[in-house]
């Protein structure tokens, strides 16, 4: 009986990650450039004494879905989205690279162009833009600025990269990573469309029914571990003979 129960169990607690999944999903709905996750699990054999019939089943990664978001044309000089695939990349807290789809920039005091509170990636580095009237990127994601005084400088070059989906990896703040934690190359065929934001790819119809359907697999687990306990109670009690 006990089999029994920790099947229901290991179900139970996939349906729980499900759950949390979904409900990321539908939290960041409105997160520019955010990519939807879908839960993964798998089925393993539980090894011991006697025939092997017991199956749990067990949470993998969850698997991102990097279908492309809707494009917002904000009119701001500022807002960037890429056309197609690849990525932004952004110099995370400690120090390393990342990669992001959101492209609603900002500059600080010091001139420094930002994706949230991590600088924005360059093709040397994070790029600083000094004194300035206006900002342009180009679609190849060169960054010109109008001086004070008049006339055009360059100032640098975003680092634009498009790494194979399957070498990624999310992490908890929602920034993309290869799995080895090495530099992804510079892809000069990603193409940068200026002015333009790109939406999450969540659909909201889809995760509310998602969570529906795990919400009730969770209650079905409970009802069968509860089965499972009052079995295992009713075998006590014959066998004591009361």
């Amino acid at each position: 009986m006990s089999d029994y129960l920790y099947t229901a169990m290991s179900g139970a607690l996939q349906s729980m990650t499900a759950q949390r999944i979904h409900a990321n999903n539908l939290a960041n709905i409105d997160t520019n450039g955010f990519r939807r996750d879908m839960e993964n699990a798998d089925h393993f054999k539980v090894d011991g004494p006697g025939y092997q019939s017991t199956v749990h089943s067990r949470n993998q990664a969850p698997i991102t879905d990097f279908t492309p978001g809707a494009l917002d044309q904000t009119g701001r000089d500022l807002d960037i989205a890429i056309k197609g695939s690849g990525l932004f990349t952004v110099i995370d807290d400690n120090g390393n690279e990342a990669y992001t789809r959101s492209g609603s920039i900002t500059v600080d005091p010091e001139g420094v162009l930002r994706l949230g509170s991590m600088a924005l990636g360059g093709a040397n580095g994070p790029i600083a833009v000094g004194e300035f009237q206006a900002i342009n990127i180009g679609s190849n994601g060169t960054i010109s600025v109008t001086l004070p005084g008049g006339g055009q400088a360059n100032v640098g070059q975003l680092k634009l990269v498009n790494p194979p989906t399957t070498d990624l990896v999310k992490g908890q703040d929602g920034l993309f990573r290869t799995q080895t934690r090495d530099d992804a190359p510079e892809d000069l065929n990603v193409t940068v469309l200026s002015g333009h934001l790109e939406g999450s790819n969540v659909n909201a119809i889809e995760e509310m029914i998602a969570n529906m359907t795990t919400s009730r697999h969770f209650e079905i687990q409970v009802k069968a571990m509860k089965a499972a306990d009052e079995n295992a109670q009713a075998g006590n009690r014959l066998v004591r003979g009361s």
